[in-house]
């Protein structure tokens, strides 16, 4: 079905060759393909669109019981998503190295993540640090509160 919705996704020219689909307890929840092009969007992977498919479906943010397949292995920002969605389970097709060999090449993003390079784009700069880190109380002192990432800290 991910291939599928990847193909679906390049044919009507969507976006590239991703697909995605959010399983639970063998039911299909959610089947999504890119759509970064058609939606003028950068985060519209296919992982990201079949999350937020999939939570729309189930009405909640955390869908631990689900599992996903995708195409390709998911890039940073994809694992980031289904690492907030609480998924425990992942599937994928085409790796990394596969997808950089298509132009799809997020190597850069590894190293700056891993801190082993610089970004010549993007230079962060600290700012309002004390009114931002207070907002941060202010949610703990929240009575009503909703955690939704302390289970997935460890």
């Amino acid at each position: 079905m991910a291939i599928e919705a990847a193909k679906k996704g390049m044919d009507s020219g969507m976006g590239g060759p991703f697909g995605a689909v959010i399983v639970r307890n063998g039911e299909v929840i959610a089947v999504a393909h890119n759509e970064v092009i058609g939606t003028h969007d950068p985060t519209a992977h296919a992982e990201i669109v079949a999350i937020r498919r999939a939570t729309a479906k189930l009405g909640r943010f955390d869908i631990a019981d689900c599992e996903i397949y995708s195409t390709c292995e998911p890039c940073p920002m994809c694992m980031s998503a289904i690492h907030w969605a609480g998924i425990t389970k992942l599937y994928f097709g085409a790796d990394r190295h596969d997808a950089a060999e298509g132009g799809f090449d997020e190597d850069y993003i590894y190293q700056l993540m891993s801190g082993t390079a610089d970004s010549p784009l993007l230079r962060p700069e600290i700012v309002d640090k004390q009114e931002c880190a207070d907002l941060f109380k202010a949610w703990n002192a929240k009575p009503d509160r909703t955690m939704y990432c302390e289970k997935q800290s460890q």
